[in-house]
């Protein structure tokens, strides 16, 4: 099934602020589902809060990001927001890290596709469209995320390791379907 997702840039004093994600330790920027009956803007501000412990205010749509692989396509909306107060603090279940990273010291371990709209975020775009495809021979087509998980169960590797592994022969095609100013 495909999805609808936000992704959250949360920017401050030439920083960005990255979750590490508890199913594969990569960084990410703070993410997750929109439910029933929210709003794209109240998903990004719940799910925000709930990873990363911050008060925020949302400053700009940054970009759609169409998120094309065979283990869980769908689209993902990215905004940029400002901190406004709170405390970081990890959600458990979810994150085992949040930290401010400065821009030029941006984690080289990130989930796939969080690269760009990371750069998409600091950069200052603002209404871009990108198609994002990967093909990723390591792991079966039309596999959930519960099957992948029990992959990586199994293989007896660490989450990350596993994670480096199936992405170790993919390849991104990132095409701008709409340039954003």
């Amino acid at each position: 099934m495909v999805g609808l997702a936000v992704n959250v840039a949360v920017i401050h004093e030439g920083k960005i602020l990255l979750t590490q994600s508890e199913d594969f330790e990569t960084w990410i920027l703070p993410s997750g589902g929109a439910e029933d009956g929210e709003s794209l803007a109240e998903a990004a501000i719940r799910e925000t809060k709930e990873e990363t412990g911050l008060d925020f205010e949302l400053t700009r749509l940054v970009g759609i990001y169409s998120w094309l692989e065979n283990w869980s396509p769908g689209y993902r909306v990215l905004f940029a927001a400002k901190p406004i107060g709170g405390e970081i603090k990890c959600q458990e279940g979810e994150t085992i890290d949040v930290k401010w990273f400065a821009f030029d010291e941006i984690p080289n371990l990130l989930s796939a596709g969080q690269k760009r709209r990371i750069e998409d975020a600091i950069s200052g775009v603002t209404g871009i469209a990108i198609l994002q495809e990967f093909k990723m021979p390591a792991i079966p087509e039309k596999i959930t995320r519960k099957e992948l998980y029990g992959l990586g169960d199994k293989s007896g590797l660490s989450r990350q390791d596993f994670y480096l592994k199936i992405f170790e022969h993919s390849e991104l095609k990132e095409t701008v379907e709409v340039n954003g100013s």
